[in-house]
């Protein structure tokens, strides 16, 4: 392999694999170092590399402030030269392959240049020699001919890297640019993951299911290692999501098991149709803006105290002691004490959480039957774990919003109270069902470490 200067700035010619590949990285790193540099040095700005995959304010013209047009034209500026050396790379790196060179328009496009960088990182140089009527016949083969490897273990390498990268880049749209966890994002990327890890697979021969199974679960396992590498999630999200993701990975890897082999064009049409249709289902998720429901969840406990000592502790509680339950210690935020500011409706009542604090300010004041709150600001609802000192999940802000609550006190027979504690909520998380069997147990958890608090302190006032 030799690598020459004149690889990045030749417009004849043909360029291989090898040093089309180095020289790519090398001039990103360089391009990457170049922006922060710009950003941290002369522009005091903050960069981040997902910058390039998720725009911010700079995605329009009209959308940039001027107070950052300096900057963003300074990169602009800086970009015009990688830009160029990009486009003549690309073209001679086509001209070697068997693709058109026409398909260096992909270099302008978002996220699947990435995609086109890699395929062009991988797919093998004709030989200079062959006849011209021999490369004609090589671009009539399906392009999949070139880019999996007949081996056993090439194929499963192959399908398992294709997945991972697109099904970190897919999570990455949905969270980030597009800021939605629909169907997509929780059912339509984990099948297409085990269809298309499985169609990769299977491609040159027939696997097995187990073996289609199994490639295809440690293609998710990568995944979720991908996401928590990158800063993307934390376990304790991923541990919820997969009792949903396992099952529909290998539904997918059960559908491609019973495709293969197909060795065709329609395999190449097939496995792009399954990659696109993901990002374009989140993107109609995204534009249509589905409204969540309002759900409820409704607790309650049995108090040996009359209702007068019980509404003494619902209006504030004293610290509660430190959480004993897995799902605390484990990151899901939990009330800690309860303060009150004024009487009456319009008073203010905060609850304190490990995450911060919920205000609440007061709808209905009926001593010492019914106290009914609105909810005007929400923490986090958890801290995830992460091998960082600390991440932000897009799902950590606005996707679990309580709206109101109420503690409602009925008497019972013998001096003794009936403490029902009422949450509305919604969660914009798809599907709801599945989502809400999560956030239903675990606001139920939150109501009863509050009551059963108020039942020990109730109890232990002095007549």
């Amino acid at each position: 392999m030799a690598i020459h200067f004149s690889d990045i700035y030749r417009r004849d010619g043909t360029l291989d694999r090898e040093p089309f590949t180095l020289w790519g990285l090398a001039l990103f790193l360089l391009k990457s170092q170049l922006d922060r540099l710009i950003a941290y040095r002369i522009f005091h700005r903050p960069w981040s590399f997902w910058g390039y995959l998720v725009p911010g304010e700079s995605q329009s013209i009209n959308g940039v402030p001027k107070s950052a047009q300096a900057f963003y034209l300074t990169l602009v500026a800086i970009a015009l030269p990688f830009v160029y050396i990009g486009i003549v790379m690309t073209v001679r790196r086509l001209r070697s392959t068997v693709l058109s060179v026409w398909l260096v328009v992909f270099f302008f496009v978002p996220v699947v240049n990435l995609v086109f960088f890699l395929l062009l990182c991988v797919l093998p140089a004709l030989d200079p020699a062959t006849p011209e009527e021999a490369v004609r016949e090589a671009r009539r083969r399906p392009l999949l001919d070139y880019l999996i490897p007949d081996s056993t273990l090439g194929s499963a390498f192959a399908g398992v890297v294709t997945t991972v990268a697109l099904s970190v880049v897919g999570t990455l749209v949905a969270t980030e640019l597009l800021h939605g966890y629909g169907w997509g994002l929780f059912i339509g990327l984990p099948f297409c993951l085990g269809l298309t890890t499985t169609l990769i697979y299977g491609y040159h021969a027939r696997r097995s299911l187990g073996e289609c199974v199994a490639v295809s679960l440690l293609a998710l396992a990568i995944s979720g290692t991908g996401l928590l590498f990158f800063a993307m999630e934390g376990l304790g999200c991923l541990v919820m999501a997969a009792p949903l993701a396992v099952p529909l990975v290998i539904l997918g890897a059960v559908v491609g098991c019973s495709l293969q082999p197909m060795r065709s064009r329609q395999t190449d049409l097939a496995i792009v149709t399954i990659l696109l249709f993901t990002p374009g289902y989140m993107t109609a998720e995204h534009l249509k803006e589905a409204q969540p429901p309002t759900l409820q969840v409704v607790s309650s406990v049995e108090i040996d105290a009359p209702p007068e000592k019980v509404w003494k502790q619902v209006i504030g509680f004293t610290p509660l002691p430190p959480p004993q339950e897995f799902l605390f210690r484990a990151g899901i935020a939990y009330p800690m004490h309860a303060t009150i500011t004024g009487h009456g409706p319009g008073a203010v009542r905060r609850c304190v959480f490990s995450t911060g604090p919920f205000v609440e300010p007061i709808k209905i004041w009926d001593e010492p039957r019914l106290l009914k709150f609105d909810v005007t600001e929400n923490p986090a609802p958890m801290q995830e774990w992460t091998i960082y000192s600390a991440i932000h999940p897009t799902h950590l802000h606005g996707f679990l919003v309580s709206s109101g609550g109420q503690f409602l006190l009925t008497p019972l027979p013998g001096n003794r109270t009936r403490l029902e504690g009422t949450t509305w909520y919604r969660h914009s998380m798809w599907p709801v069902e599945y989502w809400r069997i999560w956030s239903d147990y675990i606001i139920h958890r939150i109501h009863m470490r509050v009551l059963d608090h108020v039942k020990v302190q109730s109890e232990a006032q002095d007549d």
